[in-house]
This record gives structure tokens, sequence and C-alpha cells, in this order.
């Protein structure tokens, strides 16, 4: 972004700062930590913002920049907080559980959205947004916010770059074409691809997923709901990432495994142990935390990855650590008109907690991320240090010291850039799927449930499927030994809350 344009930026949002300043001077009313201090300058805050995953080692260094640019204006600090993946959903919850002062908090409804909506800890965001938010409204469609309701209130700034989210096999080109293999095409492909690893390339492991009981749906069978359509799989509205309850062709009905399993799902978790058995898929994978640092190692030929394209920090690495070594993007995903459904749900959210102190603050910063320069800065980084704008919708990442992770507190598909180092397929996907028209609304578009009546099964029952899901659908064990111990111990919380969610479905149909 070039300086002039950031300094009209700045003087824009100065003159919008202004004017809500003069309202709270001319008498009308206006939250205590939104007030001028002396020389008309907003009191000083320092909005504590907690966020998943590891922090970047030039975080520091962007921080600096953005306070520098809201000095003027928000008279903001940014504490930021990174809790690792595999500790997040029980760290953020103790810390919403013990009041301690949060500003603005990661969520998702595959962490525990509805549940923590349900419990009170978060803010409506209507007063908010419509004060403070005009920029965050103008960068997301109105169907991404009325999608994206919970209990019929906007509890948190929903965050997407695309209407339907990518799925993503992440290959060993290199390898590929070592073997004189085509381009892979077909999921059998993948797995003869796989095979001919194993058979030849004794330091490289074929086939990696994820093991954790956060990561479900990025286990091996499991993920592969989101590219087979006979019938199109969606996970349910309950359940986050588990499949135990699902919807399909779109007609409403919650379907439960436990009542009658689903012969695609069941053929996904035979395939998985079969994969396993056979010695494709990483023999550790329940054990691994840090799946990422893996792949990065150059030494798997396939991954699965919640999104389309190569992401750089893999590519770079992968080829830092084996020489000669490419990634490539497959998906199975069609790109048809009509041919995916979505209820245009996003995966990931912000939200702001009721204990924080300043809440007006807070909105007051994600309006100002997203405003183009301020969303680049904290998306991409320090323009020609960390990224390379290309035009107005791509990047080029440089170096490593400030990874892209917008989807955790920014992400919108208005200002967000595309990697210009992704395959044309992948930008195609991205361009296809940022378009509404070109996907089939859910029936049940804008329903959202409230676990509150099932809360004690829900919790109960996720302590129990934590403990067998993800070797299920990685094929650790035996299939039906574990199937079983899954059923014996969760059919009875499950059965309540399928009723529970039905009941709610019903509802929300007969008011349509």
């Amino acid at each position: 972004m070039k300086t002039k344009k950031i300094m009209a930026m700045m003087l824009a949002f100065f003159l919008v700062m202004t004017g809500i300043i003069g309202c709270s001077k001319s008498g009308d009313s206006s939250p205590g930590n939104v007030s001028a201090g002396s020389g008309g300058k907003l009191d000083p805050v320092t909005l504590k913002i907690v966020l998943p995953g590891d922090r970047p080692a030039d975080m520091d260094v962007v921080i600096k920049e953005a306070e520098r640019r809201m000095a003027d204006t928000l008279n903001v600090k940014l504490d930021i907080v990174f809790v690792p993946w595999s500790d997040l959903a029980q760290k953020t919850q103790m810390m919403l559980a013990s009041g301690e002062s949060v500003d603005l908090i990661f969520d998702a409804p595959w962490l525990h959205m509805e549940q923590m909506i349900s419990s009170g800890y978060y803010e409506p965001l209507e007063d908010l947004l419509d004060k403070y938010g005009q920029d965050a409204l103008k960068v997301r469609s109105q169907q991404m916010f009325d999608a994206n309701k919970f209990q019929g209130k906007i509890y948190a700034l929903p965050l997407g770059n695309t209407h339907l989210a990518g799925r993503t096999y992440l290959v060993r080109k290199d390898l590929r074409e070592k073997y004189g293999l085509p381009p892979i095409k077909t999921y059998d492909d993948l797995i003869q691809f796989a095979y001919k690893v194993k058979e030849n390339e004794k330091d490289v492991i074929p086939l990696l997923a994820y093991g954790q009981p956060g990561q479900k749906d990025v286990s091996w069978g499991a993920f592969r709901a989101f590219m087979e359509y006979d019938p199109q799989i969606l996970r349910s509205d309950a359940l986050g990432q588990s499949l135990v309850l699902y919807y399909k062709n779109n007609d409403g009905k919650v379907y439960n495994l436990f009542d009658e399993m689903e012969p695609r799902v069941w053929s996904w978790i035979e395939e998985a142990r079969k994969l396993y058995t056979d010695g494709l898929i990483h023999p550790d994978i329940l054990a691994l935390k840090d799946v990422n640092s893996v792949i990065e190692s150059g030494k798997i030929a396939v991954a699965v990855y919640n999104e389309f394209g190569v992401p750089t920090q893999f590519g770079t690495a992968v080829a830092r650590n084996v020489p000669g070594a490419e990634l490539e993007a497959v998906t199975f995903i069609k790109s048809e008109k009509g041919k995916n459904i979505t209820n245009f749900k996003q995966a990931n959210f912000q939200a702001i907690p009721k204990v924080s102190k300043n809440k007006e603050r807070a909105m007051m910063f994600l309006n100002w991320a997203a405003q183009k320069g301020n969303y680049d800065l904290l998306a991409y980084g320090i323009e020609g240090t960390h990224y390379k704008a290309k035009g107005d919708d791509q990047y080029e990442q440089i170096g490593s010291g400030y990874s892209y992770f917008p989807y955790a507190w920014i992400w919108n598909p208005t200002t967000d850039r595309l990697n210009a180092g992704f395959d044309a397929d992948s930008i195609a996907h991205y361009q296809f799927n940022k378009n509404a028209d070109n996907l089939t609304s859910s029936i049940l578009t804008g329903f959202s449930f409230d676990p509150g009546p099932v809360m004690n099964e829900i919790s109960l029952y996720n302590a129990v499927e934590d403990k067998y899901y993800n070797a299920l659908f990685d094929g650790v064990f035996d299939p039906a030994e574990q199937w079983n111990k899954l059923k014996a111990e969760g059919e009875g919380y499950v059965k309540k809350i399928q009723v529970e969610l039905q009941k709610q479905i019903d509802a929300f149909l007969a008011q349509k």
C-alpha cells in the first residue's frame, strides 16, 4: 500500500473518529471508555486479544506499526495472547469461566461457540456494529451476517473469505512426477500415488491427517465428507466437527449414525483402517500435536489441509528442508453451479466477552482492521518486508517472519488477498465460491442451535467421543471394536441431543 493511500485512509478515519468524539462532547450518550481525554484524544486503552496458534516471529514489529497508525485516532495498544491449538478449547474456556479480563477472543462452532453463548459469556454485537462497525459490516455480505447469528443475534463477527470453505490434499508434486504419474484427478489416483510412495520412498510417510480431539474434521476418513456427493453429508449444528449426527439430502432431518450406520461413512472408516495397517497413514498420528511442522519437514507425500491452494509457509519450508521438493494442491470439490450445499455459516469467529471493559473500543478496532490498508498490515505484515502486493487482490509472501493468519481475527471476503503463488485451479475455486449464487442454500440457512437444554449431554458426549473418534477415522484401531465402545458409552447422550436438535429445527422450519 503506497504512503499516500495510507495517509488518505488515516485522515478519513481521523475525521470519522473526530465526529464520534464530537458527539460525545455535545451531550449524546457515549460509553465512558470512548470519551475523549484531555487534548481531544480518546483515553488510552489496551485491548487483550486471544488468538489460536503460535506467535509469528515478527508479530511485535507489526503490532508496533498498527499502534502507531492508531495513536491519534483509536489510541489503542494491543496485547495479543496466543494459545496453542492443542490447548485452545480448555484454556479459552477457563479464561472466560474465571472472569479473566479479555476484550476479543477467537471462538468457533467446532470449538465451544454455542456453549459459551448459552452460558452468557459473549456480548451481542448489533448495537456496537451499528455505532462503531460500519466498515466491518461493509466488507461482509448480508448473507454472511444473516446466516451466522446465534439464538437470533450476532454474538461474534463471522470470519471467512468465501462462502464455502476450501478442503485440499497437499501432494508432493515432485514425487508424483518422479514416478511418471499424471496429475491427480480422483481419490483413487491419490491412493495409487500413496502406495507408489510406500513402495519406493522409505523415508517418506505416504499419508498424514490429524489425530487430536479438537481436529476431528481433518482425520483421514472424516475429511472425505467434504468432497463426496452421493449423498452429500453435512455435519450437524449440535456436535461441531463430528459426523455422528449429520444432515443429508437437504431435507431438514437429523440423522444419527448410532441409529443406522451410513454405508458411505463406514466405508471411509474401513478404508482408513486398511491404509493404516498397510503402513500408509502416519504411525504416530494420534500423538502428533504439531502436524504443520511434520508437513513442513517434507517427509510427507499427502496431507489434508483446510483451505484451497498450497500455503506459502508449507511450500517454502518443504523446498528448504528437501531440496527439489514441491507441493501441489489437489481437491475433489466440484465447481459446478448448485452442486455444493451450504448454510453460509463460517467456521471461525471473533467475539467480545461480556467481561470486557472496552467493548466499544474493541469494535472500533475490528472496524479499523476492516479498512484495506490496515487489513493488509495485520493480515500480511509490513509491505516490502513480509509481503509484496500483487494488484488489489493478491499478494506474495516474503520470508517466514509473519505467517498468514487473518482467519483467526479479521478475515473477510472483500479485503482479503489471494496468494499469488496459488495454482490457477485453486484461485478459480476461491473466486467461484465467493459468489453466493453459485451455491445451493441449505434449508437450514439461518438456523441457530441453542445447546442450553442439552448442555450437560453435549459436554459428557464430547468427553466420550474424544477418546475414540480420531482413532476410528484415522484407522488406528479395529473399526468394529472402536465403534462399539463409542456407541456403548455415548449413544444415550447423542439420542437426547438429536431429539432436541430436531425439535429446534422443526420449529425453525415451521416459521419459514
